[in-house]
């Protein structure tokens, strides 16, 4: 077992930077393409052996240090009760959206075992496969309830701030469910054999530091606390998170992961220096020359040597319309240019 990002996450010394890409396994590799082909995109994340499949795409085409999940942030929601389709023009879609007590009301918290075996499943097939550390995942409490209030995607998310402003005591109770829900799918994904898990806050950097502090770091704590207790590291994703760093601090993850509109130097001053980080290329660098590229992981993997410990990544998924070639490019490089 490569064990570098195990060690890399807990702030070890290491041979090299590890490297994984959000979205790894995905639309921008052909072979994925061929298996979506078949099968519609839900019916993939609940199939184990094509999930499992997926997830093994990019580790067997690339020297990537950590495998993730092939999954989705919406499966938990999916079964809290909530109708899920996805889209090709609009993208993930709810039904019956959550906006009332008595929608609140109706939403259950899940057994992972009896409403999502198949996410258990896929995580045994690629223990049993897998050279390589393998990431749990979910969706973050704050960001599964935007979907939930919201039915899908949004540009203002003006009704899950109505909602959080005008009902905080709805709103409270709407995150409390979400939140045993997240830490019950996660410690289940670790039991079966995750050996590091990350929470997605893809749209937390919508808040201001204050309503951050107030709305969502309680629940972000609760649910760290709890999964550091199965003794795996945790990794903890808010995308535009420049505003939030003081707060971020405090969240108890083992790892902060950062977008690319923050200098990683700046990110890692205002978390302090014992953290330990991961990010953060601009997706969309994958785009340039190779040379430019690499002057960019070089400038990354520099200012990551600030913190007590660096996982290079993205800084978001990986783009569709990504070259295969530059991904790879792009791995070969961190390894080559952070050998120690």
């Amino acid at each position: 077992m490569n064990d570098t990002f195990l060690k890399a996450c807990r702030g070890e010394e290491v041979p090299y930077t590890p490297v994984w890409i959000m979205r790894q396994a995905g639309r921008y590799l052909p072979e994925y393409q061929e298996v979506r082909a078949e099968v519609d995109f839900l019916t993939l994340c609940k199939t184990p052996e094509l999930a499992a499949k997926v997830t093994m795409q990019p580790i067997e085409r690339f020297g990537l240090d950590a495998a993730i999940l092939f999954s989705d942030i919406l499966i938990a929601v999916e079964a809290m009760g909530m109708h899920l389709e996805f889209s090709d023009k609009k993208g993930p879609v709810l039904s019956d959206p959550v906006r009332t007590k008595s929608t609140v009301d109706r939403l259950v918290i899940p057994d992972t075992e009896d409403s999502m075996p198949f996410v258990i499943e896929t995580i045994k097939i690629l223990r049993s496969h897998l050279g390589v550390p393998l990431i749990g995942f979910s969706g973050a409490p704050f960001t599964l309830a935007t979907y939930m209030i919201e039915g899908g995607s949004s540009k203002n998310f003006l009704k899950t701030k109505k909602r959080m402003f005008q009902n905080p005591g709805l709103f409270s109770l709407l995150m409390d469910k979400i939140t045993s829900t997240v830490i019950s799918y996660l410690i289940s994904q670790i039991r079966a054999g995750a050996q590091a898990v990350q929470l997605f806050d893809t749209w937390a950097g919508i808040l201001g530091p204050e309503d951050y502090k107030e709305y969502v770091l309680p629940s972000v704590k609760k649910a760290i606390a709890e999964l550091k207790k199965e003794g795996v590291p945790v990794i903890y994703f808010v995308n535009e998170c420049a505003a939030l760093l003081k707060e971020l601090r405090k969240s108890g993850a083992d790892i902060i992961g950062i977008d690319w509109r923050i200098d990683l130097k700046d990110a890692i001053k205002g978390l302090g220096k014992k953290c330990v980080v991961q990010g953060n290329l601009d997706p969309c660098a994958l785009f340039l020359p190779q040379e430019k590229m690499e002057d960019k992981v070089k400038d990354i993997l520099w200012k990551g040597e600030f913190a007590r410990g660096h996982i290079f990544n993205l800084g978001h998924g990986v783009l569709p319309e990504s070259p295969v070639e530059n991904v790879a490019a792009l791995v070969e490089a961190v390894h080559r240019f952070s050998e120690r």
